[in-house]
């Protein structure tokens, strides 16, 4: 009898357990994915991680290059390794932003920085297939699928406005699809549009209606290849749908916009969006949307939420400050008009480095919640094409990490940022000194990369918890210490945070009354220690300078 009892005891214990655990679980909100406070990581595909070494050489590409000139072996399976590994969750990473991943031109070229061949993906051969040196559309799958699965979202890389330069390998593409000449003085708005950006990189003549044929080459190369046929089907379906002319940019809007339905992919990052006419992304946004609409449809298992297609545009040089126009001197433009959801920030990398915290969160939370309300901007401190980073030779990384993450707005954590990755090769001349191979081994070896990435990771970890950190309201609490809130609302979900910066290590006492209540029990997400609030403080002690405050 007595054992009759012990076990009904125990079930009813055990029961009113997970009964508990159930109830809690309901009680907490799904934290919603919100691209304005987005963590974004970018990487060059080539430079990541090498998955397959058997992909490594692919025609005949054998040349000898300049320094970081040639492919280095990074690829897609090595981008998926990396998902799988935990290592973008453990950044806080919740979308991922790869250089483009179609054919590339066969050869090479030297455009005054050494002999070069297509491993950063802008000099495109072939919209339709993928880049050998990167893998196949089976590795593409596998990548989404795994990053989906992790709470990731996919951006590629778009380029419409050029294709890549003519080589001894590759000819240039016939005269009624692109201009050789004159190349761009970029003093106004034509002399930014209608020219080349350099010598030998063809412009596609993206204003053009006029209906053109497919070139010979691609023709005999799809021939080749068994699918000629099909890629001629869907173009025919294409433009009887859209009733669009067969003129250069809408072939590529079609090629581009196959990546969506076909892959799922989440949004693109658009190259060289001022060297091209401004509607071409009205355009290019309508055929997005609606790509990804049909593949939801047909995906309904694969859908992750309801946010639509996501659009960040590379206008060179556009500063949060202009809000949503950019002026070319004679014609002011707004890029956000039916196009673009948000636009790289070349501006956030001067202003961190001029303004103190307060001043640069205040500043950029008022910018977002005015001029550009409903809209974002993509905030950087490194990338692959700036020459003056925020910390070129990688001394104030921590400061760096802080800024960028707790930082208003969409975060873009460029790769090797997190490790302190060399922006300085010896040898290497112009941007390919920033495009260096990841500094894996580093992490285990050396002490300040550990260091660094570990607080990325934490900052990173907080950000993707709390979309409050990017996309809510900034408040400062006290100067010093410097304390500061965030809030974010959006339906039933509210969301509110407190952080410290620059505080005494040790013992410190935080007034967080104007944000938390008497009683609350709070977490310190980077030393990871609880405390509850009493008579509107909260004590905290840490070997830390940095406190990162949510409610448990």
């Amino acid at each position: 009898m007595k054992q009759i009892i012990l076990i009904f005891l125990t079930c009813f214990f055990l029961f009113n357990c997970k009964e508990n655990q159930s109830d809690t679980s309901k009680n907490q909100p799904k934290i919603p994915f919100v691209w304005e406070g987005a963590n974004v990581y970018f990487l060059l595909t080539d430079r990541f991680n090498n998955g397959d070494t058997s992909n490594d050489i692919n025609f005949d590409r054998t040349q000898e290059t300049g320094k970081l000139r040639g492919f280095e072996g990074g690829d897609i399976k090595g981008i998926t390794q990396k998902i799988e590994e935990g290592y973008f969750t453990d950044l806080g990473i919740n979308a991922i932003w790869m250089t483009p991943i179609v054919e590339q031109i066969h050869g090479g070229t030297d455009e005054g920085t050494g002999f070069s061949y297509a491993f950063h993906g802008y000099w495109t051969s072939d919209w339709t297939a993928i880049e050998p040196n990167f893998g196949t559309k089976n590795d593409l799958h596998a990548l989404i699928e795994a990053a989906h699965k992790s709470g990731i979202r996919v951006l590629l890389d778009a380029v419409i406005n050029h294709t890549g330069p003519v080589t001894d390998m590759d000819p240039v593409w016939p005269e009624n699809w692109v201009r050789t000449g004159p190349q761009c003085a970029y003093n106004n708005y034509e002399n930014t549009t209608s020219c080349t950006l350099v010598k030998n990189l063809p412009d596609i003549k993206t204003e053009s209606n006029d209906a053109v044929e497919l070139p010979h080459r691609l023709v005999e190369k799809w021939k080749t290849e068994g699918r000629y046929e099909q890629e001629i089907q869907e173009l025919d379906a294409f433009f009887n749908r859209t009733g669009y002319p067969r003129a250069p940019r809408f072939y590529i809007i079609k090629w581009l916009t196959d990546y969506i339905t076909e892959f799922g992919i989440d949004g693109y990052r658009v190259d060289t969006v001022k060297h091209t006419e401004a509607y071409v992304w009205q355009e290019f946004k309508k055929e997005c949307d609606i790509a990804f609409a049909k593949f939801k449809k047909n995906n309904p298992n694969k859908v992750l939420d309801n946010n639509g297609f996501y659009l960040v545009g590379e206008v060179y040089n556009y500063g949060i400050s202009t809000g949503q126009i950019f002026d070319f001197g004679d014609k002011k433009v707004n890029y956000f008009d039916k196009a673009f959801h948000s636009l790289i920030n070349f501006e956030f990398k001067w202003h961190a480095a001029e303004q103190d915290y307060e001043t640069l969160f205040r500043t950029y939370s008022n910018y977002l919640s005015s001029d550009l309300k409903g809209f974002g901007t993509l905030n950087y401190l490194s990338s692959h094409d700036d020459g003056s980073p925020f910390d070129a030779e990688r001394v104030k990384p921590i400061e760096a990490g802080t800024k960028l993450l707790l930082g208003p707005g969409t975060s873009q954590v460029y790769y090797g940022d997190e490790t302190a990755r060399s922006l300085t090769i010896e040898g290497a001349k112009g941007d390919a000194t920033l495009r260096s191979v990841m500094n894996w081994n580093d992490i285990q070896a050396n002490a300040k990369s550990k260091a660094v990435l570990a607080h990325y990771q934490k900052l990173g970890q907080f950000r993707a918890n709390h979309p409050a950190v990017g996309a809510g309201s900034h408040q400062m609490i006290m100067q010093s210490p410097y304390v500061f809130s965030r809030r974010y609302s959006k339906g039933q979900y509210n969301d509110k945070v407190v952080i410290a910066i620059d505080v005494p290590k040790g013992k410190k006492e935080l007034d967080v009354s104007k944000v938390f209540k008497n009683g609350d029990r709070l977490r310190d997400a980077y030393s990871n220690k609880i405390a509850e609030v009493k008579n509107g403080n909260v004590e905290i002690k840490s070997e830390f300078s940095i406190i990162l405050l949510e409610k448990i």
